[in-house]
């Protein structure tokens, strides 16, 4: 399967009498997304603005943060099951706005929950979201509705935003092509090298998702058991955040860090990349022991893998899982490497870690709940509410956890961890 990322690169953002892209200026048609955006009668408004790189400029709480794409047409749908048909996500060609962001601001998160993108400063500085060019969307769900149809009117709204802005690239000639190529399991012209796979999860049952929580082609993964996908699936719109992120934005689905260094040893002949499987976090020991034991048989014996790279989704019980899963690849034959986030807050090694099991010794760090960092006042909030803004404007220490970012589950972090 071969999916081509047409890439166009933004260097500015304003808002024009209409949406299109010229020398990497993208113009957006404030009065035009409002009204398709407000075409869903579960929202009663919708805020918009532009936050552009190092500006003294906070935004919170965040919902969701996703890059603007569109796919070509003929080529596939839209975010299938969410918002276009249902089709396998991953193949034709996809144009993206790079150095864009959609970025979606929940008003119904209590202060002081949720998390928030740092524009500038030295916060700023530790998470990729600072360098981009965001339109800030801010729905407001109707009075009355139950919280959960409120949330699933922001998804949707955000899915239609990143796309109506993608669509600037469609008919313009990329800046480059990014193609991502490979042919599953099954690669006799590669022999020789080794066979590796991602096992990655995409929620954990630690929170259950809500009836219309749009996570997986659509589905809320209730019931989900490990899937294998094809690595584009997971660059493609296959998958997007939850409601409660968990360091996991939309953003990195798209852009996912590890799925792109694989690919690149691939392309390079230092590897194969055999493909994915997409995993929860248990709820009880019954599901991790099940869920762990399916993903590393599936590995081993559908993928025929030679090693693993694994992520987990959300904070203890997800960690505990990863590493179960880990241990028994293990146990199969297969070489292992994880990426943890720290859940300690006593800056112990000792304490960080939540698992002990001698033959999973390749552990990435990136980031956790140990480090803070004080953030200064700042003169622009953008927020869901005044009372929001007056809260965000302060002076304050947050935990990295709190800003968008700077712990990525998925390995997009700037941090690493020495033990001293």
């Amino acid at each position: 399967m071969e999916l081509n990322l047409a890439v166009h690169h933004v260097n500015a953002m304003r808002f024009g009498p209409s949406t299109g892209l010229d020398n990497g200026a993208l113009a957006v048609d404030l009065d035009g997304l409002r009204e398709y955006l407000l075409e869903d009668s579960r929202l009663d408004s919708v805020d918009i603005q532009i936050a552009g790189p190092g500006e003294a400029c906070r935004i919170g709480g965040v919902f969701d943060i996703l890059e603007p794409r569109a796919k070509e047409p003929g080529s596939g749908s839209d975010f299938p099951g969410i918002l276009g048909p249902m089709t396998m996500a991953g193949q034709g060609t996809t144009h993206v706005l790079r150095g864009a962001a959609v970025t979606v601001v929940d008003d119904g998160l209590p202060l002081p929950t949720g998390k928030v993108v740092e524009m500038s400063g030295e916060a700023g500085d530790r998470s990729p979201y600072s360098k981009l060019h965001h339109l800030v969307i801010v729905p407001h769900p109707s009075q009355g509705l139950e919280r959960h149809i409120g949330l699933n009117a922001v998804r949707v709204a955000s899915v239609k935003a990143a796309v109506y802005l993608g669509k600037a690239g469609v008919g313009c000639s990329p800046d480059e092509t990014e193609v991502f190529a490979s042919q599953g399991p099954v690669c006799p012209d590669r022999d020789g090298l080794p066979r590796m796979a991602y096992i990655g999860q995409i929620h954990s049952r630690q929170r259950v998702a809500e009836v219309d929580e749009l996570i997986f082609y659509g589905n809320n993964t209730a019931g989900m058991v490990p899937v294998m996908l094809h690595p584009n699936e997971w660059l493609d719109g296959g998958i997007v955040a939850g409601y409660q992120n968990m360091g996991v934005e939309t953003y990195f689905y798209q852009n996912h860090p590890i799925i792109n260094e694989l690919y690149r040893w691939h392309r390079e002949g230092k590897i194969t990349l055999v493909g994915t499987i997409a995993t929860m976090a248990a709820a009880d020991n019954v599901q991790r022991e099940r869920n762990s034991m399916l993903a590393a048989q599936q590995a081993k014996w559908n993928l025929a893998a030679d090693g693993v790279v694994l992520t987990k989704y959300g904070g203890g019980a997800p960690h505990a899982d990863m590493a179960l899963t880990a241990r028994l690849c293990e146990e199969l034959g297969m070489t292992t490497a994880v990426q943890v986030s720290d859940m300690s807050r006593d800056r112990q090694a000792e304490s960080a870690l939540l698992f002990n099991y001698p033959e999973v010794d390749a552990i990435v760090y990136v980031g956790g709940n140990d480090t803070t960092w004080p953030v200064p006042s700042v003169e622009r909030v953008i927020a869901a509410n005044s009372e929001a803004a007056s809260t965000l404007a302060a002076a304050q220490v947050l935990p990295a956890a709190s800003i968008c970012g700077v712990t990525g589950q998925q390995g997009g972090s700037h941090l690493r961890c020495f033990v001293y």
